[in-house]
Formats: C-alpha cells, structure tokens, sequence
C-alpha cells in the first residue's frame, strides 16, 4: 500500500523523510564503498572502520534527541553534492557518511535556524568529542568555501527525487504533477580530475596510520 506524502517537504513526517534519506545513502554508500581508498581522498571525516549503528538508527537518533528542521536534513543532500564537486575524490561512504551528516546538520542548523543547539548536544548525540566536531565544522566550512546557502526549490528537487528513487516503493508524492525523470541525488561524480594531485607527505602519513589503525 502506497504511502502518499504531501507535496511541500515542509509538511512531510520527519520520520518518513529520515527513512528516504537514509534509504538513499545506503544506496551511495554501498557504491562507495567499492571504490579503494587512497591517501589523496583521506579527510578528517574518514574513521578506522565504519560505525556499528546504521545509518537509519543514526539520523533517526539524531531527530530525536535534535529537533532537526526538514530543511536542515535535505540541505545535506545538497552539501553532499556541492562538496563532491569541488572536490572530486571525496566520497560519502561508510566511512565518512556518519561523521559528514552529524556534521552537516550542525552547521546547516546554524545557517538556516533561528535557534540551535550547542556543539556540545550535537557531538553527544553524534557520539564523537566536541574538539572534533569543531575540528570536522571547520574542515566541511572549508571544503563547502562557506557556501552554505540553498533554495527551497532545489530543496524541492531534492525531496521529490527522494520519494520518485527510493527502493522501499511504498511512498509516492499526493498530486504531484512533476514530470521530470532526472533525479537530482547526492553522488560521487564520474569524471575524475584530468590531472590529480599527487598527495602530499601529510597524507600518506595520514594514510598510513589510518591503515595501521592509529589516531
């Protein structure tokens, strides 16, 4: 039985959206993860070995404990894209998916909210240490160029691709009349840089410590 979800993404069940959200960056991660890791794309969101909550559990335990707006959750799709693009060999996988969301909904709260809570709340609830989020919300500012900003309608997008490409194929947008087929989803681009950069010392150090398990 279709579940039919209401045009504006403002109105949609948080809990329906967190479940299209995670079912899509299942969908990235699992792609991802197939792609070997190298030192050029080691970032500080890369942990040793991938979480044991997934991802579902984890945005699920963020709205939580959270009071996350729709917006926030969908704008971290459109980070998602937006860095991917601006740097090539990053890729959300299930490496780096948890600490990039908890991070992302920190800093989109900050931006687009009248009122947040502190790093404090949102690395407990994250389950890392305040010093790295900081270290994290500095790094994905960077990244981004401080590009923070989204319109509804691409938020739009974002939410009636979630519902037309999502694989539970229970959940359908009531008295849509969209009819564009392209979905506009979060993905690693598939065009490499023409001329990678080799990686720095700093990085196969990083590398190799994170291969040895270190840090």
């Amino acid at each position: 039985m279709k579940v039919e979800l209401p045009a504006a993404f403002e109105d949609a069940p948080i809990s329906d959206l967190v479940v299209l959200i995670a079912d899509m960056l299942e969908r990235l991660m699992s792609h991802n993860d197939l792609i070997a890791l190298s030192p050029q794309s080691l970032t500080r969101f890369h942990s040793r070995s991938a979480p044991s909550i997934s991802i579902l559990d984890y945005l699920l335990r963020i709205t939580r404990f959270i009071n996350v707006e729709r917006s926030c959750l969908l704008v971290s799709l459109y980070y998602i894209d937006a860095i991917c693009a601006r740097h090539p060999l990053f890729t959300l996988s299930s490496l780096t998916c948890h600490r990039f969301l908890i991070t992302a909904i920190a800093v989109s709260s900050k931006c687009l909210c009248d009122t947040f809570c502190t790093n404090a709340l949102y690395a407990k609830v994250g389950g890392i240490s305040v010093t790295e989020l900081n270290i994290l919300e500095r790094e994905f500012l960077q990244m981004i160029d401080w590009r923070l900003m989204c319109t509804r309608e691409i938020l739009s997008e974002y939410y009636t691709n979630l519902v037309r490409t999502n694989t539970l194929g229970k959940y359908a947008i009531a008295d849509s009349d969209s009819t564009s087929d392209t979905p506009v989803l979060p993905r690693r681009p598939s065009v490499p840089p023409s001329q990678p950069k080799r990686p720095t010392i700093e990085q196969n150090m990083a590398f190799a410590a994170h291969q040895r398990g270190e840090g």
